[in-house]
């Protein structure tokens, strides 16, 4: 079963109409959707080596794409964080994707949250252009062989519930 959970009301409407625009001038990019191969990237880490999607195959993987002036993301993190600390042993990867242009912000607010999944900086929102995200945060879970099996928009309490079960299903495949 496929999932798209849909975000508040006023940024679906900020997403219809960005999309209704970029179909209008004939710039609209599909969105990243369930079922297709996850496009790969690879991304400086905030605190280490580079990090490329690829060579996470064979692993459940989540990439939470945040930025620091988003209310809902910092509110996210904490059960991201749990969620991460409780699968990983069985090969689940959390990986957090920074959006910001400052990268010292998104250290600072990383660090306060006590995040300690990796973070990667995409300064440039080359890899958010590339999975054509206009919502934050946007969370996309991939399965063992790569491909996309839920895409997350937006986030309401509640959320980490249905992320808990559907890594638990994937790690069962």
């Amino acid at each position: 079963m496929t999932t798209i959970l849909l975000p508040p009301r006023r940024q679906a409407l900020r997403l219809c109409a960005g999309a209704a625009l970029g179909a209008y001038t004939g710039l609209c990019v599909p969105a990243i959707a369930p079922a297709s191969t996850a496009p790969d990237f690879t991304l400086r880490s905030m605190n280490g080596p580079n990090l490329r999607l690829q060579e996470q195959r064979g692993r459940v993987v989540m990439v939470n794409f945040w930025a620091t002036w988003c209310g809902p993301c910092r509110q996210e993190m904490p059960h991201l964080n749990r969620l991460y600390e409780k699968y990983r042993a069985s090969g689940f990867v959390l990986i957090g994707v920074n959006v910001d242009d400052d990268v010292r912000k998104a250290a600072d607010v990383a660090a306060k949250l006590g995040v300690s999944f990796p973070v990667l900086l995409d300064t440039d929102k080359k890899v958010s252009r590339q999975y054509d995200l206009s919502t934050m945060p946007s969370t996309v879970l991939i399965d063992r062989d790569g491909r996309v099996k839920y895409v997350h928009l937006g986030y309401k309490t509640g959320y980490e519930d249905t992320y808990d079960k559907q890594v638990r299903e994937l790690l069962k495949q």
